[in-house]
């Protein structure tokens, strides 16, 4: 059957990878003209992944990027607040606001054998704009190299509270 020819099972399973992943794109459900003035984002940051049947960890540095993607007004970051796997308080990663112009971007990095987080650890980030402005882009990025095997994923901010005037 045409099927079990291996050329053609790898490109089904090429082809449904990308379906999957492009049907789940956080920026496809974004695609409208809908604006904010500021929200609270939740992005999940992981210090590790378990792999194998003894759930070996897999050490990951984490990367917390924000990219204002309005190209006329600046937003301005309110608290970038980091919590444990059990939800408490770690850090407060800005004592004071800042702002980021039009297309400007940011980012902060957790260490790899930085394991205070924990494999539930998240940020939540608070923003606002003067202005309605196009959602910025909060996304953790998670990285890790060991014996000559790496890993890498992204975790999308996810919107839990809107700030309205």
């Amino acid at each position: 059957m045409p099927f079990f020819d291996p050329r053609l099972r790898t490109w089904f399973m090429v082809a449904l990878f990308l379906s999957i992943i492009f049907a789940s794109s956080p920026d496809r459900a974004n695609c409208g003209n809908e604006l904010s003035d500021g929200e609270s984002v939740y992005v999940p940051i992981y210090s590790n992944v378990y792999s194998g049947p003894k759930k070996r960890p897999f050490q990951l540095a984490a990367l917390l990027s924000i990219r204002n993607t309005d190209l006329k007004y600046p937003i301005t970051i309110l608290e970038i607040d980091y919590y444990d796997n059990s939800g408490k308080l770690v850090d407060k990663y800005i004592e004071k606001e800042f702002q980021l112009a039009p297309m400007e971007s940011t980012n902060f990095y957790i260490k790899e054998y930085d394991k205070k987080g924990g494999p539930g650890a998240n940020f939540i980030v608070t923003w606002c704009s003067e202005k309605m402005v196009n959602h910025p882009i909060i996304q953790g990025i998670m990285l890790g190299f060991t014996s000559g095997q790496g890993l890498s994923f992204v975790c999308p901010g996810q919107i839990i509270k809107r700030h309205t005037d």
